[in-house]
């Protein structure tokens, strides 16, 4: 018997390639969300960060920009 549960009447099951594909996109997204998470819960605890110890935000937006640029291309 499998392990799995059976899918619901009104869902289509996914191919196992289909399904880890997702699962480990969830798990991507679970660790940047894991990353906001301890960021918020930090300013909770000690307050916001002095602005003298920040990234200014257009330093951060070229450094985004510059590593989306440096990514090999991709289908959907």
């Amino acid at each position: 018997m499998s392990q799995q549960p059976a899918p619901a009447p009104d869902r289509q099951p996914l191919d196992e390639h289909a399904a880890a594909a997702l699962r480990s996109y969830a798990d991507g997204e679970r660790a940047k969300i894991n990353v906001l998470v301890s960021v918020l819960e930090d300013i909770a605890s000690n307050g916001y960060p002095s602005p003298e110890t920040g990234v200014p935000w257009e330093a951060a937006r070229d450094a985004h920009l510059a590593r989306l640029a440096d990514e090999q291309p991709r289908v959907a």
